[in-house]
């Protein structure tokens, strides 16, 4: 079974230079994007505040090669914006 801090493969020992099988890893910005949601749900804003500064600069930046995934990419970047509103004005919920 793999930790919680790692996206390698079960077993997968970090002292060798290459893993056994294929690695398969998220993007950064997907893994930035749960950092955000993870801060968000233990309610230590400023933290997710600077999370999504991070992500909204990686979305927004010139991409060096096409991105497929850009469309879904700037849908998650505004959620992230509306969640983040959301939790800081609660009172707009009523």
């Amino acid at each position: 079974m793999a930790d919680e801090w790692s996206d390698g493969p079960a077993g997968h020992d970090a002292s060798r230079s290459t893993p056994a099988t294929p690695r398969h890893t998220r993007r950064l910005s997907d893994k930035i994007l749960i950092a955000f949601h993870q801060a968000c749900d233990q309610g230590d804003l400023e933290v997710a505040q600077e999370l999504l500064l991070v992500l909204e600069k990686m979305v927004t930046r010139r991409p060096t090669m096409p991105d497929q995934n850009r469309r879904k990419s700037m849908e998650s970047l505004v959620a992230a914006h509306e969640r983040l509103w959301l939790l800081r004005h609660p009172e707009s919920m009523l």
